[in-house]
Formats: C-alpha cells, sequence, structure tokens
C-alpha cells in the first residue's frame, strides 16, 4: 500500500525500522485526510493506524506516476540491530508470540542478542512481529530505487521536515518516534553472530551500496535488484 497524500500528491513507501513513525508524524501534519483519534494524545500506533506500512507492488506504484515519490533508508545493519533492541528488549514482542507462548517452537522469549541473531530465521518464522521488521528492505520499496524522486537517509530527516515544509507550505516538527532505549554495536557480539549477520545481509548491502558501506567488507552476490539512484 501505497501511503499517499493526496493534497500535495505525496507518494510514500515506508520501510520498518528506518524512521517509519517519524515520517508518518511529519506527513499527517500535512494531510488534510488524516484523522486523528479526538481527546487522546497520538502515540506510535496512531501513525501506523492511519498509514500502514504494506509491501510493494508495482502495479500500485504505478497509480502515482507523476507524483512526488519518495521514501526513507537505514543502514542495514542498524536497521536490524534495531529489532532487536526497540522490538524483542523494549517491546517485548516475543511474550506475545502464539508460537513461542504455546510451545511450538523451542525458542526463548528474553533471548540475549548472540542468541537471537544466530537464530534470525527461527524467529522470523516464529513471530510475525519480527518477520515484518526484518524483511529486506526491496520488498517495501522494489526493486528499483530508481523510482523515487528523492531518498533519504534516515539521519537526513530533518532535512526531509524542511523539504515537506516547503513543499506543502506548511509547517512541519520533526519529532524522532518509538527510539530503542538501548544501543548495540557489532563490538558488543560474538564473533559466530557477527558471520551470521554478515552472510544475512549480504544482498542487503548490494541494494543499498549506494547509501552504506558495508562494514563487513565487499559483498559476495549480486542482489536481484536494479539500479540506484544516488541523492546526497
Amino acid at each position: 500500500m501505497v501511503i499517499a497524500v493526496r493534497a500535495h500528491r505525496i507518494a510514500y513507501m515506508a520501510l520498518p525500522k528506518a524512521g517509519c513513525s517519524t515520517v508518518k508524524a511529519a506527513l499527517a501534519q500535512v494531510d488534510p485526510d488524516a484523522t486523528l483519534p479526538e481527546n487522546a494524545r497520538p502515540d506510535v500506533m496512531t501513525w501506523h493506524r492511519l498509514y500502514p506500512t504494506m509491501r510493494f507492488r508495482p502495479h500500485r506504484w504505478q497509480a502515482y506516476d507523476g507524483w512526488w515519490r519518495f521514501c526513507v533508508v537505514r543502514d542495514p545493519l542498524r536497521r536490524l540491530l534495531s529489532v532487536y533492541t526497540n522490538r524483542v528488549v523494549g517491546l517485548r514482542e516475543l511474550h506475545n508470540c502464539r508460537n513461542i507462548r504455546r510451545g511450538r517452537v523451542d525458542l526463548p522469549m528474553d533471548p540475549d542478542p548472540d542468541f537471537f541473531f544466530q537464530n534470525l530465521r527461527g524467529y522470523i518464522d516464529a513471530a510475525s512481529a519480527i518477520k515484518h521488521h526484518a524483511l529486506p528492505a526491496w520488498l517495501f520499496l522494489g526493486p528499483d530505487l530508481g523510482r523515487y524522486d528523492r531518498i533519504y537517509r534516515t539521519c537526513e530527516l530533518a532535512g526531509f521536515g524542511e523539504e515537506l515544509a516547503e513543499r506543502t507550505g506548511a509547517p512541519v516538527t520533526i519529532a524522532r518516534e518509538n527510539p530503542s532505549g538501548m544501543r548495540l554495536s557489532l563490538d558488543d557480539l560474538a564473533p559466530a553472530t557477527r558471520t551470521a549477520l554478515r552472510d544475512h545481509l549480504d544482498a542487503e548491502y548490494g541494494y543499498l551500496a549506494e547509501f552504506y558501506e558495508n562494514p563487513f567488507g565487499p559483498r559476495q552476490h549480486r542482489a536481484c535488484t536494479g539500479p540506484t539512484r544516488r541523492v546526497s
């Protein structure tokens, strides 16, 4: 599903764990069709209910030819690490996983980061919330990033707010939504975990090679994606 602000002909494809809560909150400020709950302070889920994140579908994207189309990308490693710090530790979403709670799979609900990433495929298969946030970027953004008029990195969201305000003529406040309370880096992980992450993220770094350098070294395989567009 394309997130569309029809009044300004803006189309956005959201990537989970890549500033999408922040971007959605900003779009709601300029979207006259955005309906917010009365007498309630908006929270992260307000933005996701208003603008659901869906996977890329070419036929739906074609309907927005001529609109200003943008997306936001994030360093693949940082994005994946935030799945653990935010979804597993911060929100404890594995405690809501029926497959784990009912013993259908033998996985702990509070894994340490090494266990989680070394068993990431099992958690993706068991928990839909983990799967949604850990899926590759191209499933949400499409195989060809050249389709977009503007691609922001998450470190450029302040600039996105300024450009959105200029484009729409409305004031825009960028507030960081849904931050992780925990910090995690490669140095915190065991060698076997780093190897698992290197293999898992190899194609992802190939897809986003125009924006991020692979911290594990040159990628080994060619990703099945189209050309990308450098924007910064």
